[in-house]
């Protein structure tokens, strides 16, 4: 029996040992199937598989019979979680092939006991980048020791508290920093290390889209050798990598510096003048603030030799620096070699850009200097589809995925298994034809009258998402006094705060922006609309995405802009329907969907196969019949 037959009836037998086991998923058996053949014949899939699929288990299932060591990485920390505490253990119980599983996070996410260590033996409190405030949290720290003292894996997620960003900064270490587990004199007990290392040995390991895209960038240095892998939410996968193989340059970093080694080298003078540059970087990166950078004008670049050359002088320092020092200096020494090295490296870099790369200047607090890579499908083909199998899913996957990653030089699948519910009885599609352009002066008031009439149709339960925050917060100084439900806004909590409060009370409605069009999920009553103010085409002055458009040329819009408008708009569409009994209207009041010629059928076809109209009152009429109901 080959694996894709072993596959397909062993997860019938697990599905069957589910809450609503024996549901009739046949999108879901597809996969599996789809997938046991793409490991089989050490080739790779694509597949689109829609709310309700099963995907998980349609991808954990074969990956696990085929014993091949399997890595799975997920862009959420919702799905790691899902993964983690939910799937791979109900596959452990139900499955008859024993294996193991691992979750594996980046450095920064263990408590690091060296730092600890140099915290209680000195006594001191470490100066981090948080500008003139260097004070370390008493009570979160004493917290964080009491913890260390009981817990087995240092991950931060297992705390009872959340501390302060400056606190967990002092007492974990950034990848950049770290010297590794033979130069730490506490190597042998890091958590970072432990981790890795029930990772390397076992079957399936769970890792978020970044780290796995480090690995790629550093060729396996972080996961070691794996014979599948399965990039879960892939339509995000181009970007990540990108900012994966770049860096960031801020003068938080030659202050981090000069911080780690004031303690340890007796140079006033070097830590002032790491401190100065530190502050002259900031200074000349601030008025190229949201700009992208084709050439460094002559006053950063002066910043920018001057840090290296204090970097250079520090590297000088510390290596004079005696091996048979205190551990505690040694690992200060250590971890400042690493960040001086790593400083150097990343300054050349921006020093002499290459026409592979793009920069460009951001940062709410301090600005800071990025550097990315324009296009990784290099990286991607000799690291990751050259190598291994490679399964890459998501509800939606631009049409142009393949070729934009490498992908097409590689012998591949492409599938969309579609989705179990009924989305045309389900749901409707309205599209606000009447409405005024999105660019024109009329919209404003337009879009803020049709938002309250939709909301007051379905007696809240709405989620209006929209393109920018500005957009958001004047549809909240609208709505503020006129609705008679609670509304919650994007940035008044934390977002898993506001999910829940919007699920508790199934009246409310919730105005949010981009990092809600995806990963949030809620089923039930508390949510029958979904609004989208207006097309999300990316922002023509995406630096990245210029840099994109730039080498592709005239074909750009069709190439880059219209599929991730395309895949963010079912993205934000697909919040609606996430159960078999969801009913409700995705309501877009944007009219370009309806009128655009060039370009609305893209959009549409990449939409949930919802029933589709013009007609406002249609809408209305479907939300009160779905509101009366409740």
């Amino acid at each position: 029996m080959g694996l894709s037959e072993r596959a397909t009836t062993a997860l019938s037998a697990v599905a069957e040992q589910l809450p609503r086991g024996g549901e009739d998923r046949p999108g879901q058996l597809e996969m599996t199937a789809a997938v046991a053949d793409a490991i089989t014949n050490e080739k790779h899939l694509i597949a689109a598989a829609g709310t309700g699929t099963g995907k998980s288990l349609a991808y954990l299932v074969p990956a696990v019979l085929s014993g091949q060591r399997t890595v799975i990485s997920t862009a959420t920390k919702a799905l790691q979680d899902q993964l983690s505490n939910k799937d791979l253990p109900f596959l452990q119980e139900h499955i008859d092939v024993p294996f193991e599983f691992a979750v594996l996070k980046g450095r920064s996410n263990y408590v690091c006991r060296q730092r600890l260590y140099e915290l209680e033996q000195e006594g001191e409190q470490l100066g981090l980048d948080i500008g003139n405030d260097t004070s370390v949290d008493a009570d979160d720290l004493d917290e964080i020791l009491r913890w260390v003292k009981r817990t087995p894996t240092g991950d931060r997620a297992e705390l009872l508290v959340e501390p302060s960003a400056r606190t967990w900064a002092a007492v974990s270490v950034a990848p950049n920093e770290c010297p590794g587990q033979a130069k730490c004199p506490m190597g042998g007990t890091c958590f970072a290390e432990v981790a890795r290392e029930r990772a390397m040995a076992a079957d399936v390991v769970v890792v978020n889209t970044y780290l796995y895209a480090l690995d790629l960038v550093t060729e396996g240095a972080i996961l070691g050798e794996h014979d599948v892998v399965v990039i879960d939410e892939a339509h995000q996968i181009e970007d990540i990598v990108a900012g994966a193989a770049g860096f960031e340059l801020t003068g938080g970093r030659l202050r981090t510096l000069a911080n780690t080694i004031q303690a340890i080298i007796a140079d006033e003078q070097l830590i002032s003048d790491l401190h100065d540059i530190a502050e002259q970087l900031a200074l000349d990166l601030e008025p190229h603030r949201g700009d992208r950078v084709s050439e460094l004008d002559a006053d950063l670049s002066r910043s920018l030799d001057r840090a290296r050359d204090r970097a250079d002088r520090a590297l000088e320092a510390l290596r004079k620096i005696p091996k048979e020092s205190k551990p505690e200096v040694i690992g200060r020494k250590e971890r400042a070699t690493n960040a001086a090295t790593h400083l150097i490296t990343d300054i050349d870099i921006a020093l002499d850009l290459g026409a592979e790369q793009v920069a460009w200047i951001e940062g709410q607090r301090f600005p800071t200097l990025k550097v990315a890579s324009i296009d990784v499908s290099t990286v991607l083909s000799e690291n990751l589809f050259a190598k291994r199998s490679a399964i890459l899913t998501s509800a939606t996957i631009p049409a142009n995925l393949p070729a934009r990653l490498g992908m097409h030089e590689f012998p591949h699948t492409e599938i969309d298994v579609g989705s179990p519910f009924n989305f045309e009885e389900a749901g409707l599609l309205y599209c606000a034809a009447h409405m005024p352009d999105p660019r024109s002066a009329e919209y404003r008031d337009s879009v803020h009258n049709e938002i309250e009439a939709l909301i007051m149709a379905a007696g809240g339960r709405t989620l209006a998402l929209f393109t920018s925050w500005r957009s958001m917060n004047l549809a909240k100084e609208y709505l503020l006094d006129r609705l008679p439900y609670q509304l919650l806004v994007q940035g008044d909590s934390p977002k898993q705060v506001l999910v829940d409060n919007f699920t508790d009370d199934e009246a409310s409605v919730l105005l949010a922006t981009m990092s809600f069009w995806q990963g949030v999920d809620i089923p039930g009553p508390a949510l029958s609309c979904v609004i989208i103010d207006r097309l999300p085409f990316p922002r023509p002055d995406d630096p990245l995405l210029s840099a994109r458009r730039d080498v592709i040329g005239s074909a750009a819009f069709r190439e880059i802009d219209l599929p991730r408008a395309s895949m963010l708009l079912a993205q934000g569409a697909g919040r609606l329907i996430r159960s078999a009994s969801d009913s409700g209207v995705v309501a877009i009041l944007d009219s370009r969907l309806a009128t655009s010629k060039s370009y609305r059928w893209d959009l549409i076809k990449a939409l949930p196969p919802l029933r589709r109209t013009k007609s406002r009152d249609d809408a209305i009429a479907f939300l009160n019949t779905i509101r009366d109901a409740v």
